[in-house]
């Protein structure tokens, strides 16, 4: 797997190394490598919430200098407003991210609605398998966790397909570790799991 990050609450991290790419954020993390072809110089980005989209913000900004408006549904108006001119002026990007696409905030100030709605919009998707993979055995090992290989073919099936999920997952299996002070195993895992009602049987296992 390529790496530049994507994890989620713990530990917090900049570092380029901690961003693991798959097909769900590669159309996103291409678009801010090719910022200076942008029709103008601000994107909105989009994507779940825990998908690292504030980590790829904070690391896009600091390569390129430019500016980061995070949460960005939830600011003055008037100072993205702004910023978004300063951002043409200097030509210096500006990343704006959100929950939603910008048609969709309910903005109030005309010149801002028209700017943004001008403003190239990427996504961040849910997690594939690939990165699911990527970031189970990364967050775990961020923890201190050595789990072992087979884990996420173990998990993938039997978990929501989220980065909130994955976020449960790990919280779970580190408490565990904390308390059994062994080595981990998919059996321990499975059990520890279960007991919180984060997994669910695979498909194979509930037909037979």
């Amino acid at each position: 797997m390529n790496q530049i990050a994507l994890p989620l609450d713990w530990p917090v991290a900049d570092r380029d190394e901690d961003f693991l790419i798959s097909e769900a954020n590669r159309a996103a993390f291409d678009h801010l490598q090719r910022w200076s072809l942008w029709p103008v110089m601000a994107s909105v980005m989009t994507g779940p919430r825990k998908s690292g989209r504030s980590l790829l913000g904070r690391i896009f900004a600091r390569k390129t200098g430019g500016r980061l408006f995070d949460d960005a549904e939830n600011h003055d108006e008037e100072a993205l407003f702004h910023a978004w001119n300063d951002a043409q002026e200097r030509r210096k990007p500006l990343l704006i991210i959100a929950d939603r696409p910008a048609p969709m905030w309910g903005i109030k100030l005309p010149d801002l609605r028209s700017r943004l709605t001008a403003t190239p919009h990427i996504e961040i998707y849910e997690p594939d398998d690939e990165l699911l993979t990527g970031l189970i055995l990364k967050l775990l090992g961020d923890r201190g966790v050595a789990a072992p290989a087979d884990l996420p073919e173990f998990l993938i099936p039997r978990i929501e397909r989220s980065y909130v999920a994955v976020q449960r997952v790990v919280d779970v299996l580190d408490r565990t570790m904390l308390s059994h002070h062994r080595r981990m195993t998919v059996p321990m895992a499975k059990r520890a799991l279960s007991e919180v009602g984060v997994i669910r049987r695979a498909r194979f296992e509930r037909d037979g």
